[in-house]
């Protein structure tokens, strides 16, 4: 099939990283950037196709973290940690022979991203993150708080009562896609991006592969989150990496929380949206790339 010349063509394949192997989506020329999904127990492919719009003037690179989406196979979930991921990106920096990249994170991708830019900041020439999750203990604890703060109690109770079900447990896609239908419902203002955004997160994933993912997530937040001394905030400081932090006045993660990150860097800045929620690069597309575009052209 041919496409017009005017549309990128993505090319896909597999990076080696031990006996797996992270599945990837290369796509578009220019100044590279490496998209990192969130979850942190979902892929790439809920990013598409809005996150594409970049790819008229970037080169993008996604991929599925290591034992979640078409990175999975072989993959144990002990096999994964923070460190993992972090390293697992320096493969895919070196695979691509890159010398240096822009890293783009959305939400959890946020957080991987500041661990990557910590700890290999020669690599990284730029650091976006948009709709970031929280870099500390005492932040996450904070939107633990908010959240249940402002959840309808209703809401709460069916959420509740889906966990509870060996449904869920067991990793039925369709409970799945209800219990993450209530959650999103307070990060996307207009109800049909709920559905477009539930609707991508299981595109390539089975029951099984739910499973990994949460067993995956829960390492995850136990390497971080849950230690009460984790604060990527106070290693932010010691970065000269200019940052722009893109984040939306809606009440799902308070701006405060993405403001103390922006804070915390000598080149950062934050740039808050109204009215857009947790997604971004979905609500406001082409706002995003006109940020994103003048950032990266900026001397």
């Amino acid at each position: 099939m041919t496409r017009d010349s005017s549309h990128p063509v993505a090319r896909e394949g597999h990076v080696p990283v031990g006996s797996a192997g992270l599945f990837y989506r290369d796509i578009g020329h220019g100044a590279p950037i490496v998209v990192l999904h969130g979850g942190p127990e979902f892929d790439h492919g809920y990013l598409l196709p809005e996150m594409d719009r970049l790819a008229d003037s970037f080169r993008l690179i996604y991929y599925d973290q290591r034992g979640r989406g078409r990175s999975a196979d072989g993959v144990h979930p002990e096999d994964v940690g923070i460190e993992s991921d972090v390293e697992d990106l320096e493969s895919l920096r070196r695979w691509f022979e890159l010398d240096s990249i822009i890293v783009l994170g959305h939400s959890w991708g946020g957080v991987l991203a500041m661990e990557y830019t910590v700890r290999h900041p020669k690599h990284v020439s730029r650091l976006v993150l948009i709709n970031t999750a929280p870099a500390s203990h005492p932040d996450v604890q904070l939107l633990r708080d908010h959240f249940r703060n402002i959840r309808p109690a209703g809401d709460a109770e069916r959420m509740a009562s889906l966990r509870a079900t060996t449904a869920f447990v067991d990793g039925d896609l369709e409970v799945e896609a209800e219990y993450y239908r209530i959650h999103y419902g307070l990060a996307l203002p207009r109800p049909e991006h709920v559905e477009r955004v539930v609707g991508r997160l299981r595109t390539n994933v089975t029951s099984e592969g739910v499973l990994k993912a949460r067993a995956i997530e829960e390492r995850l937040y136990e390497q971080t989150w849950s230690l009460p001394d984790y604060d990527l905030v106070s290693q932010l400081s010691r970065l000269d990496t200019p940052t722009l932090v893109i984040h939306g006045d809606k009440v799902f993660v308070p701006v405060e929380l993405a403001a103390r990150i922006a804070d915390a860097m000598p080149r950062g800045r934050l740039i808050v949206i109204p009215g857009c929620g947790h997604f971004a690069y979905l609500e406001f597309t082409d706002l995003i790339h006109t940020h994103i575009t003048s950032f990266v052209q900026a001397n």
